[in-house]
């Protein structure tokens, strides 16, 4: 009642989307975090797309391939990454682990 007045459309597509929407409620607040973001997604495909336009075009695709496989590696030239990633996931994976038991090893 409040916004409605002044953003109706939004409020008719958010009670359009009610049933969707309402299952996500659902998860636990870790798992509704992941889904939430995709700050990571955009980094990696940022430095795919800057590589690729540096390089212009590939003669094979297995180059591009190359291309791909080592801008990924600079993402972490130091291999400490990983122990950050853990450290940043954990809530998240233990989360899904009870969330989903038996299907997360």
């Amino acid at each position: 009642t409040k916004w409605g007045p002044k953003y109706p459309a939004i409020v008719r597509l958010w009670e359009n989307a009610w049933s969707e929407f309402v299952p996500f409620l659902d998860y636990d607040v870790e798992i509704r975090r992941v889904i939430c973001s995709t700050n990571a997604i955009e980094s990696v495909n940022a430095r795919y797309r800057r590589a690729i336009r540096a390089r212009g075009h590939f003669p094979t695709e297995q180059a591009a391939l190359k291309c791909l496989y080592l801008a990924t590696r600079a993402l972490d030239p130091t291999g400490r990454g990983r122990a950050r990633w853990a450290m940043r996931w954990k809530p998240a994976l233990n989360a899904f682990a009870i969330t989903f038991e038996g299907r997360i090893n």
